[in-house]
C-alpha cells in the first residue's frame, strides 16, 4: 500500500480548547502550533531522528508524516517529502516575515506545523515541508499498534 491508498479518519481526532492545550504543551509547543511561531533552527528533537515511525500532530493525534518520507534537507528543521495522507495537511500564504512561503497547517487541529517549499528532492516529487520538532509527536513503528496506530503499519511493506 502506498500513501496515495492510506486514508485518515479526521472523526477520530478532535480539536481541544486552547486553555486544555495551554496545560498540556510546553511553552514552545503552544507558541509554534497555536500562535504560528518557529522553533529556532537545529534546536527541534527530530532534526536528526530516522527511526522508522511515524509523526503525529502534537494537539489532537491525528498521523501527519511518515519516517519513509523524511529526508535530511540541511535547513535546520525535519523535512519531508510529503504527508502521509495529502488531506491531512492545510495550505495558506503566508507573506510574514518579508517573505512569501505557504503555511501547513494540520487538518483537525488546525496547528501550525511549518512551510512547504518546492526545494526537495525531485526523486520524491520535488517538495520540501519544513516542519517544526514542537508541533510534532513520534510515535515508534514498534509502538505504533499499542497507540492506535496499527491500521498504518503498511507505510513500512514497501519501499519509498
Amino acid at each position: 500500500m502506498n500513501n496515495k491508498e492510506i486514508k485518515i479518519n479526521k472523526n477520530n481526532y478532535k480539536k481541544k480548547t486552547l486553555e486544555k492545550l495551554k496545560g498540556e504543551l510546553t511553552p514552545i509547543e503552544y507558541a509554534v502550533t497555536m500562535e504560528s511561531a518557529t522553533e529556532r533552527p537545529y534546536s527541534g528533537k527530530y532534526l536528526n531522528s530516522f527511526e522508522e515511525g511515524i509523526y503525529v500532530d502534537i494537539t489532537t493525534g491525528e498521523p501527519l508524516f511518515s519516517s519513509k518520507d523524511k529526508f535530511e534537507s540541511h535547513c535546520g528543521w525535519p523535512s519531508f517529502s510529503k504527508p502521509i495522507e495529502k488531506e491531512v495537511t492545510s495550505y495558506y500564504k503566508d507573506n510574514s516575515h518579508l517573505m512569501e512561503r505557504i503555511e501547513v497547517r494540520s487538518r483537525v487541529g488546525d496547528a501550525h506545523l511549518g512551510h512547504v517549499f518546492n526545494d526537495g528532492p525531485q526523486e520524491f516529487g520535488g517538495l520540501r515541508y519544513c516542519i517544526n520538532s514542537a508541533a510534532l509527536k513520534f510515535i515508534k513503528k514498534a509502538d505504533m499498534e499499542k497507540e492506535g496506530y496499527g491500521y498504518l503499519l503498511s507505510i513500512f511493506n514497501n519501499k519509498k
